[in-house]
């Protein structure tokens, strides 16, 4: 069974930073293309950042030069550094799977989500 736990958020001020965690277990993370989408309050599921399975990172530009999606294939963990936070950064995080290895906007697996609060 696939599962994915994501871990990490909280409140930070604007300008602090934060790693999130997704601990997955049921694949192998390697094999799939990885992605972080989040939500913010009242707005539609907004993609992030993605990974394939060789390595390669997409960014949406509003993350460009803030965040570093990478993963850990020792551990099956993929990471979301995010640094130079901003309040439009609040959200519910989430990672997601993708059936394929090449960068793809489908996904076939979420996590539950962690909360990343921007505030003063």
């Amino acid at each position: 069974e696939v599962q994915l736990v994501e871990s990490g958020g909280g409140l930070v001020q604007p300008g602090g930073s934060l790693r999130l965690s997704c601990a997955a277990s049921g694949f192998t993370l390697r094999s799939y293309a990885m992605s972080w989408v989040r939500q913010a309050p009242g707005k539609g599921l907004e993609w992030v950042s993605r990974i394939n399975s060789g390595g390669d990172t997409m960014y949406a530009g509003s993350v460009k030069g803030r965040f570093t999606i990478s993963r850990d294939n020792a551990k099956n963990t993929l990471y979301l550094q995010m640094s130079s936070l901003k309040p439009e950064d609040t959200a519910v995080y989430y990672c997601a799977k993708s059936p394929y290895s090449y960068m793809s906007d489908d996904y076939d697996s979420r996590g539950q989500g962690t909360q990343v609060t921007v505030s003063s």
